[in-house]
């Protein structure tokens, strides 16, 4: 009896370890989109090579940001990226970090006369950017009272491109990536600096944290990260 009681303890310990991690993101290209059936983009394909490496099982799935980022908090076993690491975010997770590190900007419609220098003019004007997504904090931090908060990036960015909203904010990697590539948008002034990351909900055993960071570590130390980053065309800079 005794040597059942442990054979099912080993057993059920054996399917707990066996459970996979979830990793959740959202559409917010070049870092994470779909394309031809297939997740692609510069911390999709970190996130697979550190699993990898970590030999953790996982899935992946992506959803609206703010859908994303409240199973990450709220759901065993769950993981968020590209999630940028901030003081209100920070006792609600665990992190692995970085996936990129870089400067958020407020940017305008080409051509449009909006032209804040300080982030007290910037206030003045109508600023759209995504539900949940850290800038939203952001700027309600900075007492931006203005805002317009839709579903995703995309559609904050065509609501500027229409003249819906006055400002929004960007990443300057991405800011560089979308000029490189035609897109008629100005940058007007910095909003923030911050790190993007995995965060992970507190379930998630340290050993697990500790294997995805030596993971993303060793990606970073030979050149991978560097490389994808380029790939994607996140080493272009505002002009």
């Amino acid at each position: 009896m005794r040597y059942l009681i442990v054979t099912a303890c080993l057993l059920f310990g054996s399917v707990a370890q066996a459970e996979d991690i979830h990793l959740v993101t959202e559409e917010y290209p070049p870092f994470a989109f779909l394309e031809d059936g297939k997740y692609k983009g510069s911390s999709v394909d970190q996130v697979e090579i550190l699993m990898k490496d970590a030999g953790l099982d996982y899935s992946m799935d992506m959803m609206p940001w703010a859908r994303a980022l409240a199973l990450a908090e709220r759901q065993p076993l769950h993981c968020v990226f590209t999630a940028a690491h901030n003081e209100e975010r920070d006792p609600h997770f665990k992190w692995i970090e970085p996936l990129l590190a870089g400067r958020t900007l407020l940017i305008r419609k080409a051509g449009s006369k909006i032209a804040p220098k300080t982030i007290d003019e910037a206030k003045d004007y109508l600023v759209g950017t995504q539900r949940d997504d850290f800038t939203a904090d952001l700027l309600k931090k900075h007492g931006f009272d203005k805002l317009d908060l839709a579903a995703d990036f995309n559609l904050t960015l065509k609501k500027l491109m229409l003249g819906r909203i006055d400002l929004m904010p960007i990443s300057e990697d991405y800011y560089g990536k979308l000029r490189s590539e035609g897109a008629k948008i100005e940058s007007t002034l910095v909003l923030s600096e911050q790190i993007y990351s995995i965060a992970c909900n507190k379930s998630v055993p340290d050993a697990d944290i500790a294997r995805m960071q030596a993971g993303l570590d060793k990606l970073i130390a030979d050149g991978t990260q560097a490389a994808l980053i380029k790939k994607y065309g996140l080493d272009t800079k505002s002009q």
